[in-house]
């Protein structure tokens, strides 16, 4: 890829992202003080991106002095903005992720963990503001026990919810072998992961309602 074509698409998904990042926290700053404003995540990690647009200007800028030579640098172009880029891979991922948040632009006094309850490459994609939001992750898997089989098994998170009238926490896994899906109760821990049968029949079916409103 030519590096002028390369920096105007880079210009395009990253300006794009920057701006409305860049409005949210205009857009929230007003109504948070600032030890809440440094808890989202975004606020923290947009410098990153910030300087990543800085270096699209600047490589820009050099393509167009040197002119007809300009050719010469396309590789060199575009493989200093990939390194920088992989380099704060974790933070370009986590600033798509927070971009489409129902976070964003929250400022209503939050009755949930909000970035506080985000693991690395998740975000909110449905909240209620008073009783339930679900929590998407990418990349979130678990070992565990399958009881049918009694054997171990790894079980992609499918997503967390987080009941705010209840005080309760949910989880919705998958088995990558057995396809077999559970809706538990979800105790998260610095230490290690706990998880609890839900015994109640109507709360259980309003978390996979709630779910199934979501799933993409």
């Amino acid at each position: 890829m030519r590096a002028r074509e390369f920096l105007d698409k880079e210009k395009e998904k990253y300006g794009k992202m920057y701006s409305d990042l860049s409005f949210a926290i205009d857009n929230v700053s007003p109504f948070l003080d600032t030890r809440e404003l440094k808890t989202r995540r975004y606020y923290t990690k947009l410098p990153v991106l910030k300087r990543y647009i800085e270096k699209l200007e600047e490589a820009e800028t050099k393509l167009n002095k040197a002119g007809i030579f300009s050719i010469f640098s396309n590789g060199k172009v575009i493989d200093e903005l990939e390194k920088y880029k992989f380099e704060f891979n974790k933070e370009f991922k986590q600033l798509q992720k927070c971009s489409s948040c129902k976070c964003l632009n929250c400022s209503v006094g939050c009755k949930f963990d909000g970035c506080l309850g985000c693991r690395e490459g998740s975000n909110v994609v449905s909240c209620d503001h008073d009783r339930i939001n679900v929590r998407f992750h990418d990349d979130f898997y678990l070992d565990l026990t399958n009881e049918k089989t009694g054997k171990r098994e790894k079980y992609k998170v499918l997503a967390t919810l987080m009941d705010a009238k209840l005080n309760r926490q949910y989880i919705i896994i998958e088995g990558l072998l057995s396809k077999e899906k559970y809706v538990l109760y979800y105790y998260p821990d610095i230490d290690e992961d706990r998880f609890g049968e839900i015994k109640d029949e109507e709360e259980f079916d309003f978390i996979v309602e709630t779910y199934q409103s979501v799933e993409f």
